[in-house]
């Protein structure tokens, strides 16, 4: 799936039930036409969604707040902005384009590769996006994250609020 826009984890042999509720939330939320692929890695999904995918995230944390029995399967889900390939410069740009578009220069930032099926180093990919963005480094309390979460061949890129992504776990204990 070239195109996704949402990563969705679930615990490893439950990827078809954690697709069907995906599917069914998404249509719940207004996109009946949404799609999903289960990826060759254990627990994971791709989906695509005309939906906002932060919006996503937001309803899915109202979603548990007032119906946590709803969400089942899924553990985690991603907004990606940008799909780009597996390859240093695209992700780079990327990041840059992103960043420059959302840090504000009094704002700190981290940066989060979880990488999966690539060769390409994480710290690789960590000094060159660094390089592109000028705001400060904040490791454990930023108020920016850039993600890149490489699979493969394509690499799926957000800068976020720490709290733009959606943790059922994390979500039910609130």
């Amino acid at each position: 799936m070239a195109n996704f826009n949402l990563i969705v984890s679930t615990s490893r042999f439950s990827e078809e039930e954690a697709q069907d509720e995906i599917l069914d939330l998404l249509d719940m939320f207004g996109d009946p036409d949404a799609e999903s692929e289960i990826t060759e890695i254990k627990g994971l999904l791709l989906a695509q969604t005309a939906l906002d995918p932060f919006e996503v995230i937001e309803k899915l944390k109202e979603l548990i707040a007032s119906e946590p029995w709803e969400v089942r399967y899924i553990l985690r889900v991603l907004p990606v902005e940008r799909v780009v390939p597996t390859e240093l410069d695209a992700i780079r740009q990327a990041a840059r384009d992103l960043a420059v578009a959302k840090i504000g220069n009094n704002e700190s930032f981290r940066i989060t590769v979880e990488k999966r099926h690539s060769a390409l180093e994480s710290i690789e990919v960590i000094k060159a996006i660094a390089g592109e963005i000028e705001s400060k480094v904040d490791l454990e309390n930023p108020s920016w994250i850039v993600l890149v979460e490489i699979i493969g061949g394509e690499a799926g890129l957000s800068v976020l609020r720490p709290e733009q992504i959606f943790s059922s776990v994390i979500e039910k204990r609130k």
